[in-house]
């Protein structure tokens, strides 16, 4: 059965997005970013060693539903952000039987270069 995609850009691939999303860990990291995280932040928020956040993370971001930044800090060490990207996600038969996805985008999430500096005074 081929499959059909739409959504506001480029779509992520049907099976990622749906391993994430069959994935518990991956849905509960997903439901504590509403707007940009860090790792430790998400992992104390989700009671997830860290390990796990990271891996689940690197999952969640291959499947395009969250979205990573790297912070400014002072020194050499720089600091990742975490956002869900997305508002809805339809998974459907149309009417020729076809699988589709269709991703709504959130635009007021993004990680603006301003949500992640650091400053210390």
């Amino acid at each position: 059965m081929p499959l059909e995609f739409s959504s506001s850009g480029d779509t992520p691939d049907l099976e990622r997005v749906i391993g994430a999303l069959d994935d518990a860990d991956c849905r509960e990291i997903i439901s504590v970013l509403e707007e940009p995280k860090t790792v430790s932040d998400i992992a104390d928020e989700t009671d997830l060693p860290l390990s796990t956040t990271y891996r689940k993370l690197g999952l969640l971001t291959e499947a395009e539903l969250v979205d990573e930044t790297i912070g400014v800090r002072q020194g050499r060490h720089h600091k990742s952000r975490y956002v869900a990207t997305f508002d809805r996600i339809a998974i459907s038969f149309d009417d020729d039987c076809q699988l589709g996805i269709s991703i709504d985008c959130s635009n007021d999430k993004s990680l603006g270069i301003w949500s992640n500096a650091t400053q210390k005074f």
